[in-house]
């Protein structure tokens, strides 16, 4: 059986040096990190998963807020907000929270941000930074906690090979890129990709983020691999499962992340981490971590 990649425990780790660090900047400078979230709309999902970001952003230390706008909000008042936020001197981190109602157009309202303050990693020039392998910019916190996890597993991943199945610009071309940088030789999946499930097999380390319950199947998993399953589906039973067939995927696997309780936790801490960093920016100290 393989071992379980227990991302709770893992960000609760990580979440205690946040809150340690969070305390001492606000000792040494008087500034608190803040976090402001827009949420557009009445997706239940988004509203869960905000106040998820506001009950542990409290529980760090840090300021938090929440600006909630109707649907039909016109394009120029979820503008405004943008703008009065970027110039907010208590606020170091702004999040649109996705998805927004159409028409509104999510890169433009995303390229509003500032970047120094866009601790989901979406902007423009960040993404352009992390494309360039250059540092100063945010990395997208799903991405980013995965490489965590990854991590946990493999002290070195030069030269692995490694599998992203799913190219969404907010989870699988920021994840393959950070393989890259990593120095992994690296394939990308889509739904357009043939043999998937030998690509899959020939992966060292595998990473789904689909959002198709229990699509990977177990006999597509290299003996040994490292299994991070990004996607989050309800059944119509109300159960919570990945992308990837738990049960079989741990007969071959060699690590493997769960579904509840895997990469979902460490998206929300890198989120805080980001946070922090840029309040250590605005402070003018270098981030320790």
């Amino acid at each position: 059986m393989s071992k379980i990649i227990d991302g709770r425990r893992i960000a609760d780790e990580i979440k205690k040096k946040l809150s340690q660090l969070a305390r001492d900047l606000e000792e040494g400078t008087g500034i608190k990190p803040g976090l402001a979230v827009l949420r557009v709309g009445n997706d239940a999902a988004s509203q869960l998963y905000v106040n998820m970001k506001g009950i542990q952003s409290r529980e760090l230390g840090y300021h938090f807020e929440e600006h909630v706008f109707p649907a039909w909000t016109p394009p120029e008042l979820l503008e405004a907000k943008i703008k009065d936020l970027n110039k907010a001197s208590h606020i170091h981190g702004i999040i649109l929270q996705l998805p927004i109602p159409q028409p509104l157009d999510k890169f433009y309202f995303l390229s509003l941000i500032d970047p120094a303050k866009d601790v989901d990693g979406l902007h423009p020039l960040n993404s352009g930074k992390l494309l360039q392998g250059r540092k100063g910019g945010f990395i997208p916190c799903t991405p980013l906690g995965c490489l965590e996890l990854i991590k946990t597993v493999h002290e070195d991943l030069e030269g692995l090979n490694a599998c992203v199945v799913g190219c969404s610009l907010l989870v699988g071309i920021p994840m393959a890129l950070l393989l890259l940088q990593q120095k992994c030789t690296l394939s990308i999946a889509h739904s357009k990709t043939k043999n998937l499930p030998a690509l899959c097999e020939s992966a060292n380390i595998l990473v789904v983020a689909i959002g198709n319950p229990h699509f990977i199947q177990g006999d597509w998993i290299q003996k040994g691999a490292t299994v991070i399953d990004v996607g989050i589906n309800q059944l119509p039973s109300g159960k919570v499962v990945g992308d990837v067939d738990f049960s079989s995927a741990q007969l071959r696997a060699g690590a493997i992340t769960p579904v509840p309780g895997g990469v979902g936790p460490m998206t929300v801490t890198s989120l805080l981490r980001n946070t922090l960093e840029a309040a250590f920016y605005y402070a003018g100290r270098p981030f320790p971590l």
